[in-house]
């Protein structure tokens, strides 16, 4: 019987040979930028780097409204599952010194229902003293209903927070980490804390019978104005994207297209791309190919570090 990563792998195979002719007719001028930057530990070193990234991928924030979605899951002392609070803050002044009108971070856990205690106990208060005037909670969020145009889901629309919908820019913060159900948690999975607990509960398992894969591209696509930063300096490797181990990685990845982005992270991981079943659907959906991305700062094999996977991912390994 053919089991859901098996359809995933599938769909890898299906994809490849009309995802190479495309990514052969891209031109280096159309392809998009992704930035690698080392980034050893979590001190005052990230406030210049993020503002040395802001500028790189000329990204203008002048008197717009940014919302920085970070990845809030769970919290253990002992491991590495959330963004970190001093990655976050660094982010934030970096586009309040870009000039944006206004920096919000928001969340919407899948798992817990009380949003701040959870950002709390994982240490943003201790960076952002007036956490309730600068963190929204998306689960409690005001919402609005958003017809999905084409859907590659089964989903037909979706109930998404308004603070979400009004913004200029969603900036994406995922932790890089690996995923017991699509192989690699980063950008794009991320934006599964957007949907809100008020309307589809915890732990928003709506998503998942609709298509894991095909849902978060769906979201995706609803957001073409958007940025990725990529805590990658710890990350999580193992049985992630919450009982894994902490895996030092050192890096920091970035850029507007979510689909580079996230090749480009796989890569680094030592995973590849064309085996992560939402990448794979995103390309046959039109969106951006890993193919032709053009790389800033760091090469991919000057910083690859191979995270460990969990025996049925084991075949996701890039192996050239």
């Amino acid at each position: 019987m053919q089991t859901r990563r098996d359809a995933i792998a599938g769909l890898s195979t299906l994809g490849l040979s009309a995802c190479r002719q495309d990514a052969s007719r891209q031109t280096a001028a159309d392809a998009p930028a992704v930035s690698i930057h080392r980034a050893l530990r979590y001190d005052d070193g990230l406030y210049g780097l993020m503002r040395r990234i802001v500028a790189a991928h000329n990204v203008n924030v002048r008197g717009k409204r940014v919302v920085l979605k970070p990845n809030l899951v769970e919290f253990d002392q002992q491991t590495a599952i959330n963004t970190h609070p001093f990655f976050v803050h660094a982010v934030a002044e970096a586009f309040r010194a870009s000039g944006a009108a206004s920096v919000v971070i928001a969340e919407g856990p899948g798992h817990r229902r009380i949003t701040y205690d959870l950002a709390e106990a994982a240490g943003y208060r201790e960076v952002f003293p007036k956490l309730h005037d600068s963190f929204v909670d998306l689960n409690l969020d005001e919402v609005r209903e958003v017809k999905l145009s084409n859907p590659i889901s089964r989903l037909e629309s979706l109930y998404l927070p308004q603070t979400v919908l009004d913004c200029d820019l969603l900036v994406s913060l995922p932790k890089m980490k690996t995923h017991h159900w699509v192989g690699a948690t980063l950008s794009m999975k991320n934006l599964f804390g957007l949907v809100p607990g008020s309307v589809y509960g915890w732990p928003k398992n709506i998503l998942h019978w609709a298509g894991i894969e095909q849902s978060i591209v769906d979201i995706n696509r609803l957001f073409p104005r958007r940025f990725a930063i990529v805590d990658g300096i710890v990350g999580m490797d193992g049985n992630g994207p919450i009982q894994g181990s902490p895996k030092n990685a050192g890096v920091v990845i970035a850029g507007s297209d979510p689909v580079a982005v996230d090749s480009t992270c796989c890569r680094v991981m030592g995973i590849d791309p064309q085996r992560i079943g939402y990448l794979v659907v995103s390309q046959t959906a039109g969106q951006t190919l890993p193919g032709g991305v053009k790389q800033i700062a760091e090469t991919i094999s000057s910083v690859q570090t191979p995270f460990t996977l969990i025996p049925q991912f084991q075949k996701i390994r890039l192996t050239a």
